[in-house]
């Protein structure tokens, strides 16, 4: 299956500036992006990222749209194969939870992975008329709108795919149960879990 693979590459991640600065934000995200492509390529599917300025990913097509996210992924819908679309910051995602999100889709429909807080992480788009819209609570906005033309719709309950990596306190899910270069990335920067008395934090020796 295509998926599509929106990237922020312009100012990447700017939620974890009281931990990480501008060069390591880029490098981060540069290194969740290789995990949900890597992802993707070892469940079978072949992704494409839609990026906001060029960036290179070896022999993965990178397509530079500077629109707004809604609008760049809107542009490629609509014909009659199944799309994809998988957001470029779940640092947990293994070819497992790509599977659980193609597996719950079917012909016609619209198989949605929700981000935490309302968010939307994952589609697997198989209607013609569905378009997305990623502002506000967007995973109640697409259900409605897959509704509105007539399309199926499915709901996948995935930890991994609903992990999402915006703030600083996202990281401790990545150094607990993150399995690729993004979890490397931060060990290597010297970021270790912070066991004190209350919830999980994290810590950075260098």
């Amino acid at each position: 299956m295509r998926f599509l693979v929106p990237f922020e590459a312009t100012r990447p991640k700017t939620r974890l500036n009281p931990v990480l600065d501008a060069a390591e934000r880029a490098a981060f995200a540069r290194a969740m992006l290789r995990d949900v492509l890597a992802a993707l390529r070892a469940a079978g599917h072949d992704p494409t990222v839609v990026a906001t300025q060029a960036v290179d990913e070896g022999d993965v097509p990178v397509a530079v749209d500077d629109r707004p996210l809604s609008a760049a992924v809107n542009a490629r819908l609509g014909g009659t194969d199944p799309v994809g679309i998988l957001v470029a910051d779940l640092g947990l995602v293994t070819p497992a939870a790509v599977g659980s999100l193609v597996d719950a889709s079917d012909e016609g429909g619209v198989a949605v992975a929700p981000g935490r807080g309302g968010g939307t992480n994952g589609l697997v788009v198989s209607h013609p008329d569905f378009r997305v819209d990623f502002h506000g609570v967007s995973v109640r906005d697409h259900l409605a709108a897959a509704r509105a033309v007539g399309a199926e719709t499915w709901v996948v309950d995935s930890m991994r795919l609903s992990t999402d990596v915006d703030e600083p306190a996202d990281l401790v899910e990545v150094l607990l149960h993150g399995e690729g270069e993004a979890a490397a990335w931060l060990r290597d920067a010297g970021f270790a879990l912070d066991i004190g008395e209350g919830r999980v934090g994290i810590d950075r020796t260098v």
